[in-house]
Formats: structure tokens, sequence, C-alpha cells
């Protein structure tokens, strides 16, 4: 690279940064034309170089960000009407649009912890501790792994506080089980055929279900670092951007972030710990060794 290029580089880098910051001001402009003034670019090549380096557009990022302050809000106990303008929406049409993709549930239930939600779930034992799935009518909400019951329970609890939660063991449901068996085949527990996933019901947004949708494509028994997936995901400056994505995955073996390690070759941190990583890791590996079979499990589509 020569060094005309190096040094507009950090300008560039710079006027994107401006770009981010104004989209973060409670009070800041969100539409192209005024980004590109701030930018100093014209308004497709911002939309180029946003998209490159944060892995979304400008109208994408700002999407985003006002559904994170309507989390806050109604967390918070504010009413419904009152989070949504609060967040920078318009009118209600477009949240509850988009509310089922982005909460997993309405305004409404989410502020309540929840609240008219019915939750079914189930535990088993695997090889790496107890496992929990759970479903809401509309799909797979949660699938986490820990040490007992007690300590899942209360991790799904915190989740959705005043959800209706049922626990369903005897002859569970179809989801549960189809989960469950689909996960056992992949790992090598289970020598039986494995049925087709149920459709997810897990909120996130563009960028995270698109980082998801990566992890699940690195083959079994192989790593990347945060650093890499961003290159292959054609965002280089994103990788702490993947690292949060992976943080907020609710989907334990379902979507793979135990792939993903440091850029020194360390693992890392995983949310369900790191001594169920290595295990992981080594279990696929020797998978990988015996059958020289790169299977992985794909996400469906989200409802």
């Amino acid at each position: 690279m020569n060094s005309q290029a190096c040094a507009m580089r950090p300008a560039a880098d710079d006027a994107l940064e401006r770009v981010r910051a104004a989209i973060e001001q409670a009070d800041g402009a969100t539409d192209l034309a005024s980004l590109a003034t701030i930018a100093g670019l014209s308004p497709t090549h911002l939309q180029r170089a946003f998209r490159r380096r944060y892995g979304v557009s400008p109208a994408e990022y700002a999407r985003a960000r006002r559904f994170r302050q309507l989390r806050d809000v109604l967390r918070e106990g504010a009413a419904v009407t009152d989070a949504v303008y609060e967040a920078g929406f318009g009118s209600g049409s477009r949240v509850y649009e988009e509310s089922d993709r982005r909460l997993g549930m309405t305004p409404a239930s989410y502020r309540a912890g929840g609240a008219g939600a019915s939750i079914r779930y189930t535990t088993t034992q695997t090889p790496l501790g107890r496992m929990l799935v759970a479903t809401t009518a509309k799909g797979i909400c949660a699938v986490t792994l820990g040490h007992d019951d007690r300590e899942l329970e209360t991790r799904l609890a915190e989740e959705f506080p005043l959800a209706e939660r049922e626990r369903v063991d005897e002859g569970r449901e179809e989801w549960l089980d189809a989960v469950i068996a689909r996960v056992a085949h992949e790992l090598g527990w289970s020598h039986r055929d494995a049925p087709a996933m149920p459709p997810l019901d897990v909120a996130a947004t563009a960028f995270q279900w698109r980082v998801w949708d990566a992890l699940t494509r690195i083959p079994r028994g192989e790593t990347l670092s945060y650093g890499e997936l961003a290159a292959a995901l054609g965002v280089p400056k994103a990788a702490r951007a993947i690292g949060r994505a992976c943080g907020s995955n609710k989907l334990a073996l379902l979507v793979p972030c135990h792939r993903i390690i440091r850029e020194d070759g360390s693992l890392g941190g995983w949310r369900w710990g790191m001594e169920i990583k290595q295990q992981l890791l080594a279990t696929e590996r020797a998978m990988k060794a015996t059958q020289g079979c790169p299977s992985n499990l794909s996400l469906p589509p989200a409802r």
C-alpha cells in the first residue's frame, strides 16, 4: 500500500467514527444525506464504507440502536407508548412490525418480563453436563449448558421472569426432542438420524444473525479468530462487534460460538464455561480425525 493510501485510511476511519457517534446521539442525525455531510463523503461512498467497517448500513445501525434503547426503557418500566417515542420511533406501527424478530415478543410482553409468553422447556444430561432447551409457540428460544438444572432454570427465569414457564419431561414435545436429537447426532453422542431443525424465536439484529450464520459454516473441529471471521464477512474492522454478537448468543451448540478464539490462538472466554469449551472442541477434533466429516448444524430462518 502506498504512503498516500496509508495517510487516507485514518482520515476515513475518523469520518466513519463521526458518523457512528452521530447515530448514537439521542437527537443525532440518522438520514443518509445528513450523515454523508458529517463524514464529508458522498452518500453512496458512505453507505459502502460504513457497511464494510461495521457490517451493516447506517440505517440498520440506527434501527438497531433504537431497539436497544427501547429494550432499556421498557426494562425500566416505562409505558410502551412512551418507550416507543423515547427510543426515537416516529410511530408504534414500525416497532410492532419488527418486535417479534428483535425482541422475541411484543414490546408490552418484553416490558413485563415476558408476561403473556408461554415457554416450555426440558433438561437432559449430555457428555458436556446438563443442557436446557426452551421453546415458545414460534420456535426455539434458548439452548443453554450448565452444571445442574437449578442453574439452567435460574438463567431462563432471569431472561423471562414473568413468562409462563412449564417444564415438559414425559414425552417432552416435538421441537424440544428435535433439538436434543440433532445436537446428539452432530456431536457423535447418538447414531440415530438427525431430524430437521425447528424454527427459531430469538431476538437479534441483522448483524448478529449474519455472524451467527457464519459461525455455523465453520467446519466442525476447526476454529477462527474474531479478526478472521470479521475478514471473512468483509468487515475487517468489526472484530469487537463479532465478539459482542458471540456473547449475545442464546443458542449453545446450535450457534457454535465455541469455534471462535482470540487472535493469539488462546481460547478466550465462553459464556457456558471454559472447561466445557475445551471439551467440546476436543470432541469435534476427534470426530474430524476419525470421520473426516465437516458436518455442521445449520440455522433455520427465524420466525
